[in-house]
């Protein structure tokens, strides 16, 4: 019998790293077990929030070892794998498989442009390379080569290609998908989007960073969105989208970071070349963490 479709909150966990590269698996652990207990329906180490494009091979190996040992079967553990190059791409995901991920979110990198019809085979060579299920993630405002929707559509009908994290804003794009797609993929927001919206119009839940320091009120949001309380879901997004807000003018694992360590999570600094948090952001996400209980 095939498996229920994945729906809910995903946090984008952090990478815990002290200034030697040493990933701090235990606070990775500790992270990983408090966001399970308090509801997050599965987790997604390297995503952009774990800065996945400034960690080596062997670093990521330790942060998905890690996170399936942490979660221990209770929910789906979901890396993020890209590179530029197919083979490598691959390799990635034929390993994180053999450690025991649950699916893979396959993300494209490019240096040089990517044909659509390169873009097609990138993906598709990941997903039959393994026997688990594809999220493929869209971000036009980051991938120099993004994913169009005519090969999202061609990507749709390959069989363990199951998911969407679309980070486009446009919801009438993904109203288009969803009317070419049909019940072939099921789509997750980003932090970035309306996530009730997004909801409104069909979406399973949300891939996010942000999820990882407002957990309990990602989940709560969701649970209002799943019941069709529209009005109190609203409410609630105007409320937590300062977080986004904030975020979003600074540097993304930067401010995560930051609001963990608030937290109580000493999950190091970003990774050189990125800045640190600045005094004034560290008072702003301060100040809103607190507004919203999450302090």
């Amino acid at each position: 019998m095939e498996s229920p479709r994945w729906r809910g909150v995903f946090p984008y966990l952090p990478t815990p790293i002290d200034p030697y590269g040493h990933i701090k698996t235990d606070v990775l652990d500790r992270l990983c077990t408090d966001l399970i207990d308090q509801g997050v329906h599965g987790l997604a180490p390297l995503g952009s929030t774990g800065e996945f494009a400034y960690l080596n091979a062997d670093q990521r190996a330790t942060v998905v070892e890690s996170t399936v040992k942490a979660a221990q079967g209770r929910v789906p553990v979901i890396p993020g794998v890209a590179s530029t190059s197919t083979a490598d791409a691959v390799a990635q995901a034929r390993l994180y498989e053999q450690m025991g991920a649950s699916g893979i979110l396959a993300v494209l990198e490019a240096y040089f442009p990517i044909t659509q019809e390169g873009v097609y085979e990138y993906f598709k060579a990941i997903a039959e390379a393994v026997n688990l299920p594809i999220v493929i993630y869209t971000n036009p405002n980051f991938q120099r080569s993004d994913l169009s929707i005519p090969v999202i559509e061609r990507l749709s009908h390959i069989p363990n290609i199951l998911y969407l994290k679309d980070a486009s804003y446009n919801t009438g794009r993904l109203l288009s998908l969803m009317e070419l797609v049909g019940d072939r993929l099921t789509i997750f927001a980003a932090s970035s989007h309306i996530t009730a919206a997004v909801m409104l119009i069909g979406g399973a839940g949300w891939m996010a960073g942000p999820a990882c320091v407002i957990p309990q009120q990602s989940i709560e949001l969701y649970e209002l969105c799943r019941a069709e309380k529209w009005t109190e879901a609203m409410a609630l997004q105007r409320r937590l989208w300062s977080v986004n807000q904030v975020f979003a003018e600074y540097n993304l694992a930067a401010a995560i970071k930051g609001g963990l360590q608030m937290q109580g999570y000493d999950v190091g600094d970003p990774i050189p070349p990125q800045a640190i948090l600045s005094a004034e952001g560290q008072d702003r996400i301060r100040a809103i963490l607190a507004s919203l209980g999450a302090l």
